[in-house]
C-alpha cells in the first residue's frame, strides 16, 4: 500500500549533497522520522512514536545501471524497487536516486506508505522536498538526535490502549456526526430530492459484482509500472471545447483505452461496463499541507461499448457531475466514520475477512488524479523534466491509473501485477490512442510533447547495482 514516484531530473544530483540536503529538511516532516508502533493489547489503533534509531541513509540509496539508460530500463528497475513490501520496522518512506540515464540525466524513485500521505498531501510534501528555484537555499546542518524516550510500564501501556481506543472510538463518532450534518445541509441547500436518491442507489451497487477485465484476477505481487505524457495544454484545451473537466478528459481517454485492451484479449464490450474507483480529496483549505489521508471515492461506471470520444466524453462528465451533486463520496466517507467505530480488533478482522473471501474485487480499475505545480521543481538546482506517479494495486485489481500535471504536461502512470497484467504496455499504447482520438474529434491542434525513448540494443531487465555502502533493510 505505497505510493510513489519516478521524478527525472536534467543533469547529475549529487548524492552525498542530496542526502545532505534532505537530512537539513527532516524537521520540517517529523512524520518520516517515526515509525507505526501496533497496541500490545490489540485495543486501539497503532500509534506513531519517533524512531530512536533513525538514520536517514537507511532511507536513500544510490543506483547505478548501464548507461545509457532509457525508458525501458527505467520501467523495469521502478517495477522492481515498488514490487516489495516496505519494512516496518522503520519509517515508511525510501528513495532510490538512479544514475547512468541517457543525457546525464537521474531518476529519483521514492516510495511512501498511503497510511502517511494522500495525493495531494503527497504533492504538499513535494514542495518541501524540492525548490522553486534553480538556485537552492541553503539547508540547516544535521540536527543533534532525539534522546531516547524510555518505554512504559505494561501497566501504562495497558491504560494508554485503552484510553486510545476509547478516544478513537469517540473520534470517529464525531466525524460521523460532523459529516451527516455537513451532507444533510448541502443537500438541503440544494433542495434535490433527485440527489438523495442518486445516493440510495449508487451505494448499494458497490455491493454488486464487477465485469472481470481481463487484469482482473490472482496477482503475484510482483509489480510492471509504465507511464504516458501528454500535453496538458491539449487536455485543457479538450475540457474547454466540450464543456467539461480535466478529470472528464483523464477518464474518457482511460475507458477508451482499456475497451481497445479488453478487444484485443478477444473479449466482447457489447452491454459491459468498466467500474472506474476515483479517489476524491475531502481536505479543505486550512488542511492543506497535513499527512494522513482525507480521501473518499466515486465509483464511476463507464459503458465500454461506447465507440463514439465525444458521446462518452459527455457520459462521464454527465455521471460525475449527477454523484458530485449527489454528495456520493461525502457518503461512503460517513459509511467508512461508521466502520471506524468498531473496535480496532473487529476491524482487522473484517478487513481479512472481506479481503480474503470476495471472488471478485468492487473496481475493475483505480484511477486517481492529482494537480500538481504548474512551474518547474529543482533539486540541487537540477530541474525536474518528467514525473511519473505510481498508486498501489491488489485484491484482484490489477491495474491503477496515477494522473499529475506539472509544468504544462499531464503524466499518466500504469502500475500492473505482472502475472494478471504482464502486458501493461499494451494498455499504454491504447491510451496515447484513445487520447488522440479525443483530441482530434473536439478539433484541439496537436501539441507534441517530448517523450525519452529507450537506448538501442538495451536489456529490458532493469539491471542495476547498488553503489552506496549500505544496504535496504
Amino acid at each position: 500500500m505505497h505510493i510513489g514516484s519516478i521524478c527525472v531530473f536534467d543533469g547529475e544530483i549529487p548524492f552525498d549533497d542530496f542526502v545532505a540536503m534532505m537530512d537539513g529538511k527532516m524537521h520540517l516532516i517529523p512524520r518520516y522520522q517515526q515509525v507505526v508502533t501496533p497496541d500490545p493489547f490489540k485495543l486501539a489503533h497503532p500509534t506513531w512514536e519517533f524512531d530512536t534509531n533513525f538514520d536517514i541513509r537507511h532511507h536513500i540509496f544510490k543506483l547505478q545501471i548501464d548507461p545509457p539508460g532509457g525508458d525501458s530500463e527505467l520501467s523495469a528497475l521502478a517495477g522492481r524497487i515498488f514490487t516489495p513490501m516496505m519494512d516496518r520496522q522503520k519509517p515508511l518512506w525510501d528513495i532510490h536516486l538512479i544514475y547512468g540515464l541517457e543525457g546525464g540525466r537521474t531518476a529519483m524513485v521514492s516510495r511512501v506508505h498511503h497510511c502517511m500521505v494522500d495525493g495531494v498531501s503527497g504533492v504538499d510534501l513535494l514542495k518541501i522536498v524540492l525548490d522553486f528555484s534553480p538556485e537552492p537555499a541553503p539547508y540547516p546542518p544535521k540536527r543533534e538526535p532525539r534522546p531516547r524516550e524510555r518505554r512504559p510500564d505494561p501497566a501504562r501501556r495497558l491504560f494508554d490502549s485503552i484510553l486510545g481506543g476509547m478516544q478513537e472510538g469517540m473520534n470517529r463518532w464525531l466525524d460521523f456526526q460532523n459529516g451527516l450534518l455537513n451532507l444533510t445541509q448541502a443537500l438541503a441547500i440544494q433542495s434535490s430530492s433527485g440527489d438523495v436518491r442518486l445516493i440510495g442507489t449508487e451505494l448499494p451497487r458497490l455491493a454488486t459484482p464487477v465485469w472481470p477485465m481481463p487484469f482482473n484476477g490472482p496477482g503475484s505481487g510482483e509489480r510492471l509500472f509504465v507511464w504516458n505524457k501528454f500535453s496538458f495544454a491539449e487536455a485543457r484545451s479538450i475540457r474547454g471545447a466540450l464543456n467539461g473537466t480535466v478529470n472528464d478528459v483523464v477518464l474518457t481517454a482511460l475507458s477508451g483505452a482499456v475497451s481497445r485492451y479488453v478487444v484485443s484479449h478477444g473479449r466482447e464490450i457489447d452491454g459491459r461496463v468498466l467500474r472506474v474507483m476515483v479517489p476524491v480529496s475531502l481536505r479543505h483549505d486550512d488542511q492543506r499541507g497535513a499527512l494522513g489521508n482525507l480521501v473518499s471515492l466515486l465509483p464511476v461506471e463507464i459503458p465500454l461499448d461506447l465507440v463514439d470520444p465525444i458521446e462518452r466524453f459527455n457520459f462521464i462528465h454527465q455521471k460525475t457531475l449527477m454523484m458530485k451533486q449527489g454528495r456520493v463520496a461525502e457518503g461512503l466517507n460517513i459509511l467508512s466514520a461508521m466502520m471506524g467505530m468498531l473496535p480496532a480488533s473487529m476491524q482487522s478482522f473484517a478487513g481479512s475477512l472481506v479481503t480474503g473471501s470476495l471472488p471478485l474485487p468492487p473496481f475493475n480499475i483505480i484511477s486517481t488524479n492529482v494537480p500538481g505545480p504548474q512551474v518547474p521543481l529543482y533539486a540541487l538546482g537540477k530541474k525536474m523534466v518528467a514525473y511519473y506517479p505510481y498508486v498501489p494495486i491488489g485484491f484482484s485489481i490489477g491495474c491503477g491509473c496515477a494522473i499529475m500535471s506539472y509544468d504544462q504536461h499531464l503524466y499518466f502512470g500504469l502500475s500492473a501485477d505482472a502475472q494478471s497484467m504482464p502486458d501493461v504496455e499494451l494498455l499504454r499504447d491504447h491510451l496515447y490512442e484513445s487520447f488522440n482520438e479525443l483530441r482530434r474529434a473536439a478539433g484541439v491542434e496537436e501539441i507534441k510533447p517530448h517523450v525519452m525513448k529507450a537506448a538501442a540494443g538495451r536489456s529490458t531487465r532493469g539491471r542495476a547495482r547498488k553503489v552506496d555502502a549500505r544496504s535496504q533493510a
